[in-house]
Order: C-alpha cells, then structure tokens, then sequence
C-alpha cells in the first residue's frame, strides 16, 4: 500500500479529503482522483478493510460503475444465483428459493470477502493516483468563515478544498459537528458475524451448487422470533459466513449477548446441518443504520459532503448497504470535481450531491421503503413472531396426512388464527401490509 504521512503533504496538495476507507470513500477516492483532483482518503484501521465487516455480497451493475475491470480483476468469491428465504419457527422452518443460472457467467452480485475486497478496491484507487493514508485518527474538522476546510487529528492539521465524510455509522466527527442528531437504539443494528471455514466440495454438495455458484440465506424468525433481527448465511469459495443483526433497542430489552442470538441460529434444526464440520475463522461485529429514508441527515454544507452509511443509506429490506455507499461516494466525487471546475465549494454549489442521490434508485428505493422499518419495530411481535410461527403451523397442516378431511382443517386453522387475533386485529393486521406494499408499488 502507497502510505503518505500527512505531515509530509501541503496545505496545497490536497483538492479532496476523504474521511473512511469503506466502500463509499473508496469510491469517492477512485472516482476523485480518475478526474484529475488530487486526493487523500484518511483511514482509521491498519488498512482499507481491516475493521469493516458485512454479510456480504456485492452487487455487479453499480460495482461496474466505479470499478469497471472488477470482473476480471478483483477478489470474488462465489457468482450469487440461489437466494433463499427461511421462515423458522422454534424446531421447524419454511424455506423458500429462487434460483437462476446466469448467462454468460454475468451474475448480478459476487459474495466476496471484506478484507481482500476492500483492499483491492484500495489499491485500484491508488492505481487511479489517490493516497491512503492509514493508522490515521481524525478528531474533528476546520472550519474557517462557516466553511469545512481542513481536518484535526491528534497531533496535525490538514487542509483540503473539500471534505467528505464516509465514516460509518457511528461518524463521530459528524456527532461532534452537530451534522446530525443523536442515533437512537432503534435506529442502529448490531450486526454479528462468523467466517466459517468448509471445503469447496462440500459446500457446493451441502448447499446444492453448481462450481463457483454461490447462495444466500435470508432467515427471518428462530432465535429471533418476535424481535426486530433478521439473519444471514452467504457461501464462499471455502468458507460461509453466517450472521444476525438485531436492533439495539431490542437487544436491551432482551438483555441477551448477540453472539448467544447467534449460537442458537446455528443449533437451530434447519441450520445446524448446513454448518456440519465448520470451523471458525473469524469473529466481527458491526453496527448498521436502520433507521431508513426517515432518518437520512442533511448531506451537504460548505465544504463538505456526507456519503455511505454515515449518511445513513442503506436499504436493510434487500440487504443493500455497500453499493449504496459506493454509488453515493461516487455522486460525492463527481459533485467535489464539478465545484472544483466551478472554484465553487459553497453548500449551494454541493447540493448537486443530493440531486444525484435524488435522481438514482438510492433515494427513491429509500422513500419507497420508508414507513415499512418503523411498522415492523412497532409490531415486531406480530410480523416477526406470530406470523412466521402462522406460516409454518399453515404448513405443518398442509403437509400432514391423516383421516381428517383437509377442508375441516383448513377451516379450522382460519378459525382459530382470526380467534387468536381477534378480527378486527387480523383486519388491522392486513391493512398494514397493504399498506407497506402499497407505498413500494406505487
């Protein structure tokens, strides 16, 4: 990795300063710099990747546009073409799949791994003529006249024409700023993750896949019944990562460790045969913003920007964080060229920022998506409990043969769930979920 201290630079030699070296300040920094601005992406961790974790897969059509080459060039684990949905009660389970074997091998996401992935794209933003600088801790940001121009770290100042934060979740400097409110437990996840390591053969028999494909598991329910989580299992070339995020407000409430969330998924009777003969890797955690279109903050000001999770976008219904970031760090890059044209880094000039996010699938994939996380965590026991408990009883008696004709126990079933609910909770129940599906269509 091409290190550049920062007390080696000029207060001239900078046009970017990136904060974060995640997906989104990585692809600010690439897209910065393939534009001619001379760049400087800041990173806490030992190196790009070192501290970032995710489920994880990354998604080809927005990757492409960053990274043109990654297909022949980057650190891929599995073409995704299997996703699948488990519904799990306490000892038994819905399953669900999708399955579609690409043309051409062109699949629409790659599982990868974080470590090997975030340094690639690291070193193609160096290729590109970035500097990364890591092991470096930013405390807070100048700001001379009502302009961001520059960054603190414990014992340096460094200027830059503009600045964009692509920080995580937790972005302090943002917090220190007062550029935007206090992140709420119910607004944040934990996430919780294991590399489990297992053989290419016995993945791809264990899993049903053909060579290099690849599968994803959405498990809703299990440990995790009735509260704000939802879990996770993607394959690997030899591993699988397998993991769970709850929402912090629930975890307090619950008063248990996420990794014992965790064990129990993978003692779970569907899961625990799929995990036979593993061992562990690796162990992370990270938190996630859950909090939605709702709770995106004001994204640009004089001199700076804000991208990736610490702009709050991430799309947790589809799983969609990291090309979110990094389609946002490069809107960033274009907007922080354009203001460089112009010799314009007011907060008028960067609003473009927000119009590009605003024209893109991004925001409008967010708005449409807006009322469905705050609905879930006000019925989390109702949608993320009794349902998914319904749904499997529903196929318990669907499947089960004996001498009682089935209409009599579908009737019965319809009976009993509206008199458990009561009808006019069922009703209510319904009109919700229209309602979500409604804001999504149309």
């Amino acid at each position: 990795m091409k290190v550049l201290p920062v007390k080696n630079l000029k207060t001239t030699d900078a046009d970017i300063i990136i904060v974060g070296g995640g997906p989104a300040g990585l692809a600010a920094a690439i897209t910065a710099a393939k534009g001619g601005a001379q760049t400087v992406l800041l990173e806490r961790g030992d190196f790009c990747g070192s501290k970032n974790m995710f489920g994880g897969a990354i998604y080809t059509i927005p990757t492409l546009e960053v990274y043109p080459d990654f297909l022949k060039e980057a650190p891929l684990e599995r073409g995704i073409s299997r996703h699948t949905y488990s519904l799990l009660g306490e000892n038994d389970g819905t399953i669900i799949s999708y399955e579609k074997k690409p043309k051409n091998e062109f699949f629409n996401a790659y599982s990868v791994l974080r470590p090997k992935w975030d340094r690639w794209c690291a070193q193609k933003a160096e290729e590109a003529g970035a500097y990364i600088v890591p092991q470096i801790l930013v405390e807070d940001l100048i700001k001379e006249e009502g302009k961001f121009c520059g960054i603190k770290t414990a014992n340096e100042e460094f200027r830059g024409k503009i600045i964009i934060l692509a920080d995580g979740v937790n972005s302090l400097i943002a917090k220190k700023r007062g550029l935007r409110k206090e992140i709420k437990p119910k607004d944040v996840a934990l996430s919780v993750k294991q590399t489990l390591s297992l053989s290419k053969e016995k993945i791809e028999d264990r899993f049903n896949l053909d060579e290099n494909n690849g599968a994803v598991h959405t498990i809703v329910g299990g440990p995790m019944l009735g509260i704000t989580g939802l879990g996770f299992i993607y394959t690997n070339k030899e591993s699988i990562s397998i993991g769970l995020g709850i929402s912090l407000q629930d975890l307090n409430l619950q008063k248990t460790p996420p990794y014992e969330f965790l064990e129990k998924l993978k003692n779970h009777s569907i899961i625990k045969p799929l995990l036979k003969d593993t061992e562990i890797k690796e162990y992370s955690a990270h938190l996630i913003p859950e909090g939605g279109y709702k709770k995106i903050p004001k994204l640009y000001y004089d001199g700076l920007m804000i991208a990736g999770d610490a702009a709050m976008l991430v799309n947790n219904i589809h799983w969609e964080g990291t090309n979110l970031a990094m389609i946002s760090g490069k809107y960033a890059a274009l907007t922080a060229l354009e203001a460089i044209n112009q010799n314009d880094f007011s907060a008028n000039s960067l609003e473009l920022y927000n119009k590009m996010l605003e024209g893109s699938f991004i925001l409008k994939d967010l708005h449409s998506y807006r009322n469905v996380i705050e609905t879930i965590e006000n019925n989390s026991e109702t949608f993320l409990g009794y349902y998914p408990q319904k749904i499997n009883e529903f196929m318990e008696t669907f499947t089960e043969t004996d001498n009682i004709p089935k209409r009599e126990k579908y009737r019965e079933f319809i009976s009993k769930t509206i008199k458990e609910r009561g009808f006019v909770q069922f009703a209510s129940d319904g009109l919700k979920i229209a309602k979500l599906a409604g804001d999504a269509i149309l």
